[in-house]
């Protein structure tokens, strides 16, 4: 299986970390979107909405990172404990990655983004939705060990990465407990977790280095 990917970024992270939960072997393709080899013809074919990650499994081409963590883990995953069968259980995974999506990676890119690319400095305002996304985070996990329900799911490795890429930043998780517990927790049980703190230090360096202009 070939994963069109950039290594450091969260979306690519997390399917890779997913893949390693699985013991499923990835043939990573760095694709260099600075250089726009994203929008040549040969990879418009592949997806053409030209986006990273894209996974190609047997001619089988599929984008959007937790489509395709979905995808592994039902066709490749020993049983259904990573993304549950029961619909309940089910449900509460789902709401989880939208969550990740649609609130905390959200909260991400609207406040460091503009500091990566346009040398901006961060903006109050859209700092106090990350502290809001914490807070949301931090209440799901109150008397919990796990994002949604009681063991490490889907959700856990999805929300880990994006924390990792905060925590990459700078940001910091003391002020959010149960946050923190779980962040030195659930690591232990993620197969590949090292990798996905490593490729995160490229945050550590972009943000560093737009600070210094």
């Amino acid at each position: 299986m070939d994963l069109y990917c950039v290594p450091f970024a969260t979306p690519s992270r997390s399917v890779i970390l997913a893949a390693s939960a699985l013991g499923v072997k990835l043939n990573r393709v760095i694709v260099n979107t600075f250089e726009q080899e994203h929008l040549k013809p040969e990879f418009l074919k592949i997806n053409p909405q030209h986006t990273v990650p894209t996974l190609v499994d047997n001619g089988f081409s599929l984008w959007e990172s937790r489509a395709i963590m979905v995808y592994l883990i039902e066709k490749y995953g020993k049983d259904d404990s990573l993304f549950p069968k029961d619909p309940k259980k089910q449900a509460l995974v789902n709401q989880r990655l939208y969550f990740d999506m649609g609130v905390l990676n959200l909260a991400f890119s609207e406040y460091y983004y503009p500091q990566f690319r346009e040398k901006q400095a961060g903006d109050p305002e859209k700092f106090k939705k990350i502290e809001a996304a914490f807070d949301f985070l931090n209440t799901f996990l109150d008397g919990q060990k796990y994002v949604a329900g009681d063991h490490l799911t889907i959700a856990d490795i999805a929300i880990i990465t994006t924390v990792t890429t905060y925590v990459a930043c700078e940001f910091k998780l003391k002020s959010y407990p149960n946050v923190a517990k779980w962040y030195e927790t659930v690591q232990k049980e993620i197969p590949g977790f090292e990798e996905n703190v490593e490729l995160a230090k490229e945050y550590t360096a972009r943000l560093e280095a737009a600070r210094k202009l």
